[in-house]
Order: structure tokens, then C-alpha cells, then sequence
């Protein structure tokens, strides 16, 4: 099912990620899912390539996601 809001996001997204992160994980989620229709596994396969999006961005560290792009957030 795509997503129209960030509000609409699993619990644990919207949660963990920072919104700018939650934008990128809805837009890479609902282009994957119209992109894999009539796959059975249409939603795992979106939400793995929505989190693949993310990382290519966002970084871990600790228990919060930072963006690569902000030396100052980085060790």
C-alpha cells in the first residue's frame, strides 16, 4: 500500500528516522511498489529497497540516523 503522508508510515519508521529521511524512505517505497505490481512480494521488496534509499543517505549512529552530508553529526 503506498503512502500519501509521512504520517501514514509504519510506527517504527516514523519514529526512528528524521523526517527529511522519512520523505526519502515514502518516496523510494511508493515508486518501488507501483514499479513491482503484480510481484507477490510487492511490499517486502518496496520496503527493502525504501530502507536501501535511506542508508544511501542517513547513517546509524547509536540509536539515531544522521545524514552523511552533515560533518558535524559524524565522528
Amino acid at each position: 500500500m503506498p503512502y500519501a503522508v509521512n504520517a501514514d508510515l509504519p510506527g517504527s519508521i516514523r519514529r526512528n528516522l528524521p523526517e527529511h529521511a522519512q520523505d526519502i524512505y515514502r518516496a523510494a517505497f511508493n515508486h518501488a511498489f507501483a514499479a513491482h505490481a503484480g510481484d507477490p512480494r510487492q511490499e517486502e521488496v518496496a520496503h527493502r529497497i525504501a530502507w536501501a534509499a535511506v542508508k544511501r543517505t542517513y547513517v546509524k549512529l547509536g540509536s539515531r540516523w544522521v545524514s552523511k552530508a552533515d560533518p558535524r553529526q559524524l565522528p
